[in-house]
């Protein structure tokens, strides 16, 4: 008899669909699939004098319009990378990407990146939304995980992983070179059994009543998705 501990079974799964750049709406953001000819210009105008925005990624800064509308024509109606724009519906202007990608429906994983945010996104509801809109669509849609990778040397985004509710998995030493540059990654993950609680503190974070008259929040995220985490980066200790 074969006494080797194996894995808990996985009755009842279907391979959900891959994402097909479906529009995702809140209440401070929206998403739709980026479309060059339509958020070219904005994005880039978010972007002027940001060029620490692109440190951490395989491509950018871009000098001018059409150094980043040429980018742009590249990445966006692919099936994987699928590319979002990202509007701060307030000011209905386009302000970010970001993207799911190593799309993998027979084991229903899926990763969010690509994650660029002008710098009047980051920090605001508007940018936490977006990240929520996604990881919502993703679980909602049947993944039974949820990624996120980053340069192991990028610690804000480190912190924004870790903020919202993904764990910590470690980090593969040498995993690429990128602008000429050695990569160690950090990986971070959420699974399906914790996203009912996920969701509820996203819920109780993003409501009106969490933000004073100067939108001040009164709870922070990371205190609601503390108690969530599998495991916590040792890095934000």
């Amino acid at each position: 008899m074969n006494s080797q501990t194996v894995g808990e079974p996985v009755s009842g799964f279907v391979p959900p669909q891959r994402p097909k750049g479906e529009t995702l709406s809140g209440r401070y953001a929206r998403l739709e699939r980026l479309d060059p000819a339509r958020h070219a210009d904005d994005l880039f105008v978010a972007n002027v004098d940001a060029d620490r925005n692109w440190t951490y990624l395989p491509y950018g800064p871009f000098a001018t319009l059409p150094d980043y509308r040429e980018w742009l024509d590249l990445s966006a109606g692919k099936p994987d990378p699928v590319f979002y724009a990202i509007q701060d519906t307030a000011t209905g202007c386009w302000v970010g990407v970001a993207s799911f990608l190593r799309i993998t429906p027979d084991a229903g994983s899926i990763e969010v990146g690509h994650i660029n945010f002008a710098p009047g996104l980051q920090g605001t509801r508007t940018a936490t939304e977006a990240m929520v809109l996604m990881m919502e669509w993703a679980f909602s849609a049947g993944y039974r995980r949820y990624e996120w990778k980053c340069d192991a040397l990028n610690l804000p985004s480190r912190r924004a992983a870790q903020r919202l509710g993904l764990s910590y998995e470690g980090v593969f030493r040498q995993a690429a070179i990128v602008k000429n540059r050695n990569r160690d990654t950090a990986w971070f993950a959420a699974i399906d059994s914790e996203w009912p609680r996920l969701r509820a503190a996203f819920e109780i974070w993003l409501a009106s009543s969490n933000f004073d008259a100067k939108g001040r929040q009164r709870l922070r995220l990371s205190d609601l998705t503390a108690d969530i985490l599998d495991a916590v980066d040792p890095r934000l200790a």
